[in-house]
């Protein structure tokens, strides 16, 4: 963090001595937060920052773009972003079996819904995910990507997700393995419906378990309490906050959307979610259970 401080203040330098000198600078939302919070001089360029970010409508409109110019069609962008994703799905259709065949919540569920529930609000998550499935369809000599060649990969793409985690992010805290190893359910919590999905206090009793068996230690020295350790798991989009809204629906928050969900100083009412991307890496002896527990993203 420090050097990244020194880079952000020395461009800053120059660019305030060499009018019309100019820097684009591009850093991860959480690597930013880091630095604005070690660096008070980083108030100085915080007017200057322009947030990037995509939905999980953008990306699935990036899928139907991708598919429309392969079949030669010309796409037009702003009426695809405006049209529901439910009205958009058929063009799937000639890629992916229209509704997945899988089992309890993902019985019968359209293809996209299982798509969007399965990505992290990353362009790359998606890509990996269709491209893992399509090299099974094609070892199979399908025409279409089916729900088969999905079930055949999901521990492979979960235990990618885990790995890109770890390597992202170890550098931050060196003992991250373990801490996302840890939050493999007990045999008792496998046993309940809600298995990956805890209130606050659940999860600091929880990350507590965990921090009596290792030893933790964020490379800045930040302290690593249950509160700490929680906040840094929501901040790698391990966690997801999840609300209950009055009307049934589930509305679901990243780190990038609302850093101060997880202060340790606030409780905004949301419970926590381990996102699904990681959830057949961490319980691999017991697959199936997932597709009984898992609550699907709705259409955006």
């Amino acid at each position: 963090m420090n050097r990244i401080s020194a880079l952000l203040n020395a461009i800053r330098d120059i660019a305030n001595d060499n009018p019309g000198l100019s820097f684009k600078v591009s850093l991860r939302s959480d690597v930013y937060y880091l630095v604005r919070t070690s660096d008070e001089s980083t108030d100085k360029i915080e007017g200057s920052v322009v947030w990037f970010k995509w939905t999980n409508h953008e990306i699935f409109v990036l899928l139907i773009k991708r598919i429309m110019t392969f079949w030669g069609e010309t796409p037009d962008e702003q009426r695809l972003l405006e049209t529901p994703q439910k009205h958009l799905s058929y063009h799937l259709e000639k890629i992916f079996e229209a509704k997945f065949q899988g089992k309890g919540r993902w019985e019968n569920v359209p293809i996209h819904r299982i798509l969007m529930s399965l990505i992290r609000k990353r362009p790359r998550d998606l890509v990996k995910l269709c491209s893992l499935a399509a090299q099974q369809a094609y070892a199979s000599n399908s025409s279409i990507i089916k729900t088969c060649h999905f079930q055949s990969i999901f521990e492979e793409y979960s235990q990618g997700r885990i790995q890109d985690t770890i390597n992202e992010y170890k550098t931050e805290l060196p003992q991250i393995e373990k801490l996302i190893f840890g939050m493999k359910p007990t045999k008792k919590q496998r046993s309940a419906s809600d298995s990956y999905i805890y209130t606050t206090s659940e999860l600091q009793q929880k990350i507590q378990n965990i921090k009596q068996q290792n030893n933790f230690n964020f490379v800045n020295g930040k302290s690593t309490t249950p509160k700490d350790l929680a906040q840094f798991l929501f901040k790698i989009n391990f966690l997801t906050a999840r609300k209950v809204l009055d009307d049934g629906t589930i509305q679901r928050k990243y780190f990038e959307e609302n850093r101060y969900l997880s202060s340790t100083f606030v409780d905004f009412g949301y419970d926590w979610e381990v996102h699904p991307a990681f959830r057949w890496a961490l319980q691999p002896d017991n697959i199936e259970d997932i597709f009984y527990n898992l609550s699907l993203s709705s259409d955006d």
